[in-house]
């Protein structure tokens, strides 16, 4: 008797099915999303598979990264978003805000160093002006007009177009105007809104993110996606989550990506105060299983799927290159946001680093902008090499490296 090794004929049948209807090319429903998400054992390998070909067929080999830097201007924020680890009063030690000009300065230093984006994102402090948001962006496109800004939160949106006494779509063009390129689709959290209402208090609600998103696609800033999970959520509430954003993506053509967020309870108030009632993180199996079928309920809509390596660490983040991730996001130079959190991988992996973690997985690097253009390839070069801008105290992220002894070495630098 023989035995098939092929994980779809190892599969439950109503998954198999599911499966077989996303590689025809029909598309998955939530009711069937919720299936996937749910799914156990032998069915799990099908769904990698799944999601693996389908990421083969939209982007082939190719894995993408950005050189960018975070810049969190301020910290100060008293929303009290249950989640957040990372806000502080204006009185407490490390309480932090930078005015534009210093803004301006940690991003030329990104820029001396081969940066081609900032990443800028910042508490809601109760005595910033709206216009500050435009303050930020003018700032830098006047000093560094060929550096792309990939800034403000729907949360910060909805705060600056309040402020200002504005609608979303005005505030939202102002900005444009004045040189925001694309806008992180972040404080999505779960759209769901028995769930944001425990994580928020639903002070964004679902209905307010998705207008303030279809606002920045129809005056031309696009957007990435992304969802938190591992809390208080479940298979249902990601389905629903993947099905809205795959609708807002019908209508709008706007995101350029999804980006799944492991939720780190370390630092977190909401794990801290609620140890009985919240998940510590995800599990290993939903962490695969989340970018896998995002994969599949989104493919021909949102056909980039990226890995929080500093959610996860350069190894885990490897690992999901198999379970349908095509892009591992930015080098980032300083991050502060996850760490605050409790999440322990580092502030920075270098555009050579990046280089080495994806050639070992057998695929071919490549820069790329917020746009998911392609700036360099790096199938036959490697990019300068260069020192963490903040000195690490911890381990390297490529020492997991040394457990793929035919991993390619590094190639000659780019001159």
């Amino acid at each position: 008797m023989t035995f098939s090794t092929d994980p779809m004929h190892q599969a439950s049948p109503e998954i198999r099915a599911i499966l077989e209807k996303a590689l025809s090319g029909h598309e998955v429903s939530q009711a069937e999303g919720t299936s996937l998400f749910a799914a156990t054992g032998a069915d799990l390998p099908a769904i990698y598979a799944t999601a693996d070909q389908l990421r083969q067929r939209v982007n082939g080999d190719l894995v993408t990264f950005v050189v960018n830097r975070n810049i969190n201007f301020t910290n100060i924020c008293y929303m009290g978003c249950r989640f957040c680890g990372f806000a502080k009063r204006t009185d407490e030690a490390g309480a932090e805000w930078l005015e534009p000009e210093q803004i301006v300065a940690r991003a030329r230093e990104a820029w001396d160093r081969g940066g081609t984006e900032v990443c800028i994102q910042g508490g809601l402090h109760p005595k910033m002006e709206g216009s500050y948001y435009l303050d930020i962006v003018r700032a830098l496109k006047a000093e560094l007009p060929g550096m792309h800004i990939h800034a403000f939160s729907p949360f910060e949106i909805w705060y600056g177009a309040a402020k200002s006494k504005k609608s979303y779509r005005d505030f939202l063009s102002e900005l444009k105007e004045a040189g925001l390129d694309t806008m992180p689709g972040t404080a999505a959290e779960i759209l769901d809104t028995e769930i944001r209402q425990q994580l928020t208090k639903n002070k964004l609600s679902t209905e307010r993110w998705v207008e303030i998103i279809r606002a920045a696609h129809e005056v031309g800033i696009p957007t990435t996606a992304t969802i938190m999970y591992g809390h208080l959520d479940g298979p249902t509430h990601w389905a629903a989550h993947m099905a809205l954003l795959r609708d807002i993506q019908k209508d709008t053509g706007g995101f350029t990506e999804l980006v799944p967020l492991s939720f780190v309870h370390t630092e977190s108030p909401l794990y801290s105060q609620n140890p009985d009632k919240v998940r510590p993180g995800p599990t290993l199996d939903e962490v695969d299983k989340m970018h896998a079928v995002s994969r599949i309920m989104l493919h021909g809509h949102i056909d980039n799927i990226q890995v929080s390596w500093t959610k996860l660490g350069a190894e885990r983040a490897t690992q999901l290159l198999s379970r349908g991730v095509n892009d591992l996001g930015g080098t980032l130079m300083n991050e502060s946001i996850s760490r605050s959190a409790g999440a322990s991988f580092g502030q920075e992996i270098t555009a050579h680093e990046m280089v080495q973690i994806i050639r070992a997985a057998g695929r071919v690097p490549a820069q790329r902008r917020t746009d998911y253009s392609i700036l360099e390839m790096f199938d036959n070069h490697d990019p300068e090499v260069q020192d963490p801008l903040v000195k690490r105290t911890g381990a390297n992220p490529l020492d997991f490296l040394d457990m793929f002894p035919l991993a390619q070495p590094p190639l000659e630098a780019a001159q």
